[in-house]
């Protein structure tokens, strides 16, 4: 039986040359619009300019703001604060997943007027939102994070006291997702490795998910297929192929957006939320430098708790994806795709978790707050010392 539940999605528009199409869409709620982005990586192409001029054109006024680092609670709750007065029809965000995350929260927001904090998982009075929304367009100017295609905004403190928290509801997820690979013409190789290690990881973690079914299944193979081919091409910048390899990584980003977004991720994200709330670790790094290990972690626990569980044949047929090859016997492809991951991460220079700062004695600090939404839906549970071990193999 192929019984599975779909939740929202938005209307995708993607191409090389898409980003045109979107004053028409703004236009389509109305005339006034509030643009968000990242602080470099659009507005200091011509891409803006170009903007610009169509939301002109098309008689559209629009106020700007911009976020270089990830959203804070008290970003989104003074930039709501700063257009309290203003009445816009749409939210556009253009950026990284902060972008999008922080235009995501504004949207939801600003004709509520009550601070994020009210609706952060995990923190505060975890009420109830029921909106409204203002309709929110989401345009990815990297090839990661998929946040075009999920219903939560991720928000984080950082320090000791620090969390990393999301404000979810389907009414967040975009009208709009307009993915434009030629938007990741100026991103630098470090960004690409870490983007793309996050798409990887959030494809492989969803398939393997508990809640995965055969839709999501499909399309996570999809993704992991587009990633094999393009992601380590894409970082060395390679001019002859450049153009395919950017529709490839923007299309494994937003499958994994969706992947995650349906029935949830794993391990390494459970990890990532306390790491990139204690640490000044990226999403993308936790990601790349970790996944090699967490998956090892899991196989060998399946193995010895688990062995009929379903995952470990996806982790053998995820193997043949990402090495292409066929293996005589499923431990040999799980030798292989764990090979092949942490020889990612050693090409990609992706940091070990020590680089930022973690030491031994902060480990049982990060274990106690990794149990979130994520490492619910891991293929296994598994205990604190697997958990500790996951990270050890990365200090």
């Amino acid at each position: 039986m192929l019984n599975f539940s779909i939740a929202r999605l938005p209307r995708i528009e993607f191409g090389s040359g898409v980003i045109k199409k979107l004053p028409g869409i703004i236009q389509s709620y109305g005339s006034r619009v509030l643009l968000i982005t990242g602080a470099r990586s659009f507005v200091e192409t011509d891409n803006w300019v170009v903007l610009i001029e169509q939301l002109k054109q098309y008689k559209i006024h629009w106020q700007h703001c911009t976020i270089a680092q990830e959203p804070s609670p008290d970003w989104v709750d003074a930039t709501v604060q700063a257009f309290s007065n203003y009445t816009f029809d749409a939210v556009v965000g253009i950026g990284g997943g902060s972008a999008l995350d922080a235009a995501k929260a504004v949207a939801g927001l600003l004709r509520v007027q009550r601070s994020v904090m009210d609706y952060l998982e995990g923190v505060g009075p975890e009420l109830p939102y029921e909106g409204p929304a203002i309709p929110f367009i989401a345009a990815p100017t990297t090839a990661g994070t998929g946040s075009e295609a999920t219903k939560n905004a991720v928000l984080s403190v950082q320090g000791k006291n620090g969390f990393k928290k999301s404000f979810r509801h389907d009414k967040l997820v975009a009208e709009y997702a307009i993915i434009d690979p030629d938007l990741l013409l100026n991103c630098p190789p470090d960004i690409i490795a870490a983007n793309g290690m996050d798409a990887l990881t959030q494809l492989l973690e969803s398939y393997v998910s508990i809640k995965s079914n055969h839709f999501t299944d499909t399309l996570a193979i999809s993704g992991l297929q587009a990633v094999c081919s393009a992601m380590i091409p894409l970082y060395y910048q390679d001019l002859e192929q450049q153009h395919r390899n950017r529709e490839k990584m923007a299309y494994a980003a937003l499958l994994s957006g969706i992947t995650l977004a349906q029935v949830g991720l794993g391990s390494v994200h459970g990890l990532a939320s306390p790491l990139g709330a204690f640490f000044p670790i990226p999403h993308g790094v936790v990601c790349g430098t970790l996944v090699a290990a967490a998956s090892k972690i899991n196989i060998t626990s399946m193995q010895a708790r688990e062995p009929d569980n379903p995952a470990l044949m996806k982790y053998a047929h995820a193997a043949e994806i990402l090495c292409q090859q066929h293996f005589a016997t499923h431990q040999a492809a799980y030798e292989a795709l764990l090979n092949t991951l942490t020889n990612w991460t050693q090409e990609l220079a992706l940091p070990r978790l020590s680089h930022y700062g973690l030491q031994h004695d902060q480990l049982d600090s990060v274990i106690a707050n990794c149990r979130g939404s994520s490492m619910k839906t891991n293929p296994i549970v598994l205990t604190d010392e697997e958990i500790r071990q996951i990270m050890l193999m990365r200090l």
